[in-house]
């Protein structure tokens, strides 16, 4: 893959690039990946949209890493394919609509801004790749998790 295409698929195709909020905004990239998700767990069954998900964790993960050489910057605030993956991770312990995609975005959103304990740990501990996704991914799981208490309470 080419330079220009990790840089673009890495910043949520330019998303992150905007002067202001590039993690808010790029998470709203991640919609487009929470639809095929959907669409596999509803044509084809939820394995499928679970394979779909552990690929988009892992190639985030690798384009991470390349677009953090590339840019030569550690965890660049321009990389939101972290987001991305770590928003799908929220969407994905709850049937999907309007109401469950902004309460699971403000969530997530919340969660990655504010980083309680542990995702400022893997935050800290991993760099690379890894590091720059796996903070998202755990502001993603506990998102999931206050995603789904709300909806088991209602």
């Amino acid at each position: 893959m080419g330079e220009k295409a990790i840089l673009f698929i890495a910043t949520g195709f330019g998303l992150g690039r905007l002067p202001f909020a590039p993690g808010t905004f790029g998470t709203l990239a991640g919609l487009p990946l929470i639809g095929i998700m959907v669409w596999l767990a509803t044509a084809c069954t939820p394995g499928a949209a679970a394979l779909f998900l552990v690929g988009v964790i892992l190639c985030a993960i690798w384009i991470s890493q390349k677009a953090e050489v590339l840019i030569g910057q550690k965890d660049p605030g321009a990389v939101v394919i972290d987001e991305m993956a770590g928003f799908c991770v929220t969407m994905t312990l709850v049937p999907i609509s309007l109401v469950s995609l902004v309460i699971g975005f403000i969530a997530f959103r919340c969660f990655d801004i504010l980083k309680p304990f542990p995702i400022r740990w893997f935050e800290k501990t991993f760099s690379g790749g890894a590091g720059i996704v796996l903070d998202d991914l755990m502001a993603g799981v506990l998102a999931a998790f206050l995603l789904k208490a709300i909806y088991f309470m209602l």
